[in-house]
């Protein structure tokens, strides 16, 4: 290295410090370079610059001997921008810019003249597109091009989306990516509603695409499977949906929807991608199915948490007085109390377990898609390896639903035309006792148990169903044709286009979500309290795995079907010799216990999405 000379240096250390005491003249070093460098950049535009003030050493940081520069032996090293601009940098750095070579300069080519930006976005545009021409070309005429040029500072320019520096990249193979954060990006500006206020701009936008079925993969961490706001807006084409050169144009949404959905039709697009269902004026029928859909779920719990606080705290109550007859020696005692009958044969053993099965396949796999926002969401749906793995087993689940509704149908049937002599004897078989079909003794055991919750009465004696467990019973055939129907149209919903309009899959859409809700919150609460929680069932009635019944509970629990069985005679029938095995037992019961505290856990993280959550139904 060169020694340098005193007065060298000492006059490097002057340049350097001059813009700290606010020296508004021309420093030294810039008039002693444009002396040679005039055709680089005048004194005057250099000055102006927003590097003026720093003189042409602080870029030139290396060249420190004046007289071996001017000899030429001593030459400028590539500037480092870095010194100064170590974010920007950085930032550059990791961008898809530098990966292909693109450094400062090739941006930045009046590096001498530069003036300061102010935030003029058709600038930034123009920049671009010395590049990328035939991208500017088509932004210019999009909404956002036209309004950027018009000054309004609110539209969408290249840096918007694609940032200034950390330029991200586009291609879905190489970046995959890319899909969420071109969402992202569409996402910043259309949610803030302020900013889509002044411009005219319906806020809506955001808030009913995370409300679809695209927003809540998009916010479970799975944008590349479903459609993105490019997919259907485009990325520069963006036009008025009146605009004939529009993706969104009724002429185009053919095509537009096609790229995911090949079977689109005319019908099919009458879908309401953007529809809000809370919104009476501009969706009326998503507005009163919504109305209606919620109206049913507040009315089913209310009647029925109702009937479950009066029944526990009345359970609670029968429990104590039941102790203290035993406790005085006054309980009534059963001979062979503990003799086990049959309650259920083994196809009733199966097809409920298939219903479990189904029901915890359906909800763990829908939960976390009805309620996407939550933190929780995601975890759960990773469990599965993702969204296609959780749509897979969803629909896993609803093939074995449809193998135990029609396994019911079959035995339906058979239990009400088989043999069948008269019609007397259809309606014998319909509203007897045996039947599951509601009747007027029903009506009167509703009445009764009312009264005994309120201590107005005894507790009723039941036949061989319940009110409660007739109610499950037909839940089942009502969730078939809603949850079902509306199910299968969002499953196939080309083909169902085919007959229906596209906004049919809106409604089914309200409909599947909102009767998946009740019926998770109705098994994971009401039923599970009917069948295992009440105070003399607690912690669970395992009759339905293994099909037994004490004599003790056969009496108190279904005196009129006991009574009957007797004056006919054929109790002797329902008599289990052998009881089931310990192993059997084991699994079985173990499995009950599994099933239960796994819909516990779903019923917390339900409730914890209303209440810490701010969900809404």
């Amino acid at each position: 290295m060169p020694k340098v000379p005193f007065r060298y240096a000492l006059l490097a250390l002057l340049l350097w410090s001059l813009p700290s005491f606010g020296v508004a003249a021309v420093p030294a070093s810039v008039e002693t370079c444009l002396m040679c460098h005039e055709d680089v950049v005048s004194a005057e535009e250099f000055t102006a610059s927003v590097h003026g003030p720093n003189g042409c050493v602080s870029c030139h940081a290396d060249l420190i001997d004046e007289e071996a520069h001017m000899e030429g032996e001593l030459m400028p090293e590539p500037v480092e921008c870095v010194r100064c601009h170590k974010e920007v940098t950085a930032q550059h750095y990791a961008s898809v810019h530098q990966l292909n070579g693109i450094d400062c300069s090739t941006c930045h080519s009046d590096i001498h003249t530069v003036t300061p930006w102010q935030g003029d976005k058709s600038i930034a545009a123009a920049k671009c597109g010395e590049c990328h021409d035939e991208i500017l070309e088509v932004y210019e005429e999009s909404v956002h091009g036209t309004a950027v040029q018009a000054d309004n500072s609110d539209s969408a320019s290249c840096m918007d989306c694609h940032n200034l520096h950390l330029v991200k990249g586009f291609d879905e193979l190489e970046h995959p990516e890319s899909r969420d954060f071109h969402t992202d990006v569409c996402l910043k500006c259309h949610a803030d509603e302020d900013m889509m206020e002044r411009n005219g701009v319906p806020t809506v936008a955001v808030a009913t695409y995370l409300n679809s079925y695209h927003g809540k993969n998009y916010m479970l961490g799975y944008p590349e499977q479903v459609a993105g706001c490019s997919d259907c807006h485009t990325s520069h084409a963006i036009l008025a949906e009146e605009n004939p050169e529009s993706s969104l144009h009724p002429d185009n949404l053919i095509t537009t929807c096609g790229q995911c959905h090949p079977n689109s039709s005319a019908q099919f697009v009458k879908f309401h991608a953007h529809g809000d269902m809370t919104n009476r004026e501009q969706y009326p029928i998503l507005y009163y199915t919504y109305v209606g859909m919620t109206t049913l779920l507040v009315a089913t719990f209310a009647v029925f948490w109702i009937h479950t606080l009066l029944w526990m705290f009345r359970g609670f109550v029968e429990n104590r007085e039941k102790k203290r007859l035993l406790a005085t020696g006054r309980a009534p005692v059963i001979a062979g109390a503990h003799k086990m009958y049959r309650r259920f044969r083994s196809i009733h053993i199966f097809l409920h377990l298939l219903v479990i099965i189904s029901f915890l396949l359906l909800a763990l796999t829908g939960i976390p898609l009805k309620f996407a926002g939550q933190e929780w969401a995601p975890l759960l749906m990773g469990f599965f390896g993702g969204a296609a793995n959780a749509a897979l087993l969803h629909r896993v689940g609803v093939i074995i639903t449809f193998l135990y509704f029609f396994s019911a149908l079959v035995m339906s049937t058979k239990f009400l035309f088989s043999g069948l002599r008269s019609p007397a004897e259809f309606l014998e078989r319909l509203f007897g006792p045996e039947s599951l079909f509601p009747n007027m003794r029903d009506v009167r055991d509703i009445s009764a148990m009312f009264r005994w919750f309120f201590f107005l009465g005894p507790k009723p004696s039941f036949e061989r169903w319940t009110y409660w467990e007739k109610f499950d019973f037909f839940a089942v055939f009502w969730g078939m044709f809603v949850i079902g129907g509306s199910g299968l149209m969002l499953w196939f919903p080309e083909y169902f286009a085919t007959v229906l309009p596209g906004w049919a899959l809106n409604v089914a859409t309200i409909v599947h979500s909102d009767e998946a809700l009740l019926a998770t919150g109705f098994i994971f609460t009401i039923h599970f309290f009917n069948t295992h929680m009440r105070p003399e069932k607690f912690p669970m009635d395992f009759v339905i795995f293994n099909g037994e019944i004490s004599k003790e509970e056969f009496i108190e629990e279904r005196t009129d079907q006991w009574k009957r069985y007797e004056e006919m005679g054929i109790l002797d029938r329902y008599i289990k010799e052998k009881p089931s095995g310990i192993a059997y037992d084991f699994f079985i019961k173990g499995f009950g216990f599994l099933a239960l505290f796994v819909g516990i856990i779903l019923l917390l993280l339900m409730f914890y999405a209303f209440v810490a959550g701010g969900q809404h139904l």
